[in-house]
């Protein structure tokens, strides 16, 4: 299971949210990208990049962001947030994403994602499935729709669909352990799941090792790393250190 340390952009800035909510906003970084080369130099392999203007509908210039945390690490990077557009999309992989995540833009066209995914390659996308009481959300988290989230996996692996990404917005930033039942039912469609959302400690990690899925193949880490109650380098070592079952 790969550890993958969250960024989120604000105006900027390095921030967190509660529950998914605009205001509910903490900042605890002025310098995003020296912020990315830090996780990097605790042993991350990977980081999730989040633009939470985009995802709100605003302007922003966190593609500039983006490339130059790319040009000072060595990480992969999986880069979303408002990305509605194939223009966009295209913008973030030429700026350095390895992956792009979408969300309501792919959600609210099912019918557009093969097409989608045969422009930029499967294995290069991840659709973010944020959720609330098992349905699914859109628009920057605040319009929850009537999709089951279960149903829409196996609908989006039909597709061609290779990872999602499942968010419990009621628990992300608020450290409350993640959604480990819908982690389990999502896992059993075939897809590749990255978990998010609840991460409080390395115990939680442990948890969700414990359900041996093999299709759990990820887990994003946000407000846990940057209040100190997960130290990154050390979790990373002994997960890097178990026996491959």
């Amino acid at each position: 299971m790969e550890i993958i340390p969250a960024i989120d952009l604000k105006n900027g800035k390095c921030v967190r949210l509660r529950q998914g909510k605009d205001a509910a906003t903490t900042e605890y970084s002025a310098d995003p990208v020296a912020m990315a080369a830090r996780w990097e130099g605790e042993g991350a392999r990977r980081l999730h990049v989040v633009n939470l203007d985009g995802a709100f509908g605003r302007s922003s210039a966190h593609l500039d962001i983006l490339r130059r945390i790319v040009e000072r690490t060595g990480v992969a990077v999986q880069f979303g947030g408002g990305l509605r557009s194939l223009e966009a999309i295209r913008e973030a992989l030429d700026a350095g994403a390895s992956k792009v995540i979408l969300g309501t833009f792919a959600l609210e066209d099912f019918s557009a994602l093969p097409g989608i995914l045969e422009e930029i390659n499967p294995g290069r996308c991840i659709i973010a499935l944020d959720t609330v009481d098992g349905k699914v959300t859109t628009h920057g988290w605040t319009n929850v729709t009537d999709l089951d989230v279960v149903a829409v996996a196996a609908r989006l692996e039909d597709l061609g669909v290779r990872e999602i990404l499942q968010t419990d917005v009621a628990r992300d930033g608020m450290m409350t352990g993640p959604d480990l039942h819908t982690l389990s039912e999502l896992c059993t469609i075939g897809l590749d799941v990255i978990a998010s959302g609840g991460i409080s400690s390395a115990a939680d990690i442990v948890d969700l090792i414990r359900l041996k899925q093999k299709h759990l193949t990820g887990v994003i880490i946000g407000r846990a790393l940057y209040e100190g109650a997960i130290d990154l380098r050390s979790l990373i070592r002994s997960l890097d250190t178990q026996p491959r079952s």
